[in-house]
């Protein structure tokens, strides 16, 4: 597994000891009064600008987004070297060969990062894949030159499990602050082998002009992928 680094958190600096019995109480009212300043402009400066352009999602039609969704797997597919090709939809999850799309909303943290707000119009679409009967040969070498890969092309890897005691393999990258994701494991006591990218958030713009107001459900719930399978060698 890659190193993962845990930040040190600073110490606390020595407290000065008071030159006279009165100056402890007035230093101990100064520091106090500035710490009571300090802190509202923590509050108020770190969080504004952590969340600043949070929601400043590009306009794009579900359709366009869902493709990018698909053309994420694709790539991984194609480096993975699976051959078998899987029609949309799914019959038994987690038991089954998989291909469908799936959409959430996006949520905005607010001034303080706390709020956790939907933000209206707002969406995210995943696409998620799945194959059974895969063997441990083609799982490990599939996922050990797609990390490899990944890593070539600039994705940050989160997680990576080569077996230990679950005997599972996992892969687990992101890029752009986290924004778009991919995720892949292999379970060995069932062959499944599981897939899946979800894109950056977007604003749908059927619901900025107004058509789709007071939807329950987000954009691109109803979209459908293609068929999912290795790429047609090009000539």
């Amino acid at each position: 597994m890659p190193d993962q680094t845990t930040p040190t958190p600073p110490a606390d600096p020595a407290a000065s000891e008071p030159t006279s019995p009165a100056a402890g109480p007035a230093k101990a009212i100064g520091w106090g009064c500035l710490g009571v300043l300090l802190i509202p402009l923590t509050l108020l400066g770190w969080p504004a600008w952590n969340s600043r352009g949070s929601t400043d999602y590009p306009r794009v039609a579900p359709e366009k987004m869902a493709d990018r969704a698909f053309e994420r797997s694709q790539e991984a597919y194609d480096v993975l070297g699976f051959t078998r090709r899987v029609r949309p939809g799914v019959e038994d999850h987690g038991v089954s060969a998989q291909n469908t799309y799936s959409s959430s909303f996006c949520h905005d943290d607010g001034l303080f990062g706390v709020e956790d707000k939907v933000v209206e119009g707002a969406y995210r679409m995943s696409h998620s894949w799945a194959l059974d009967h895969v063997t441990e040969a083609q799982a490990v070498r599939g996922l050990r030159r797609l990390h490899q890969r990944l890593k070539d092309d600039g994705w940050k890897v989160s997680s990576y499990r080569e077996g230990g005691k679950s005997r599972m393999w996992d892969l687990f990258v992101q890029r752009d602050d986290g924004s778009e994701r991919m995720s892949f494991t292999w379970f060995p006591d069932r062959g499944y082998f599981t897939g899946g990218a979800s894109v950056p958030c977007a604003y749908d713009p059927a619901f900025e002009e107004g058509r789709e107001e007071g939807s329950v459900v987000p954009a691109g719930e109803r979209e459908v992928p293609p068929v999912f399978g290795p790429r047609r060698p090009t000539r």
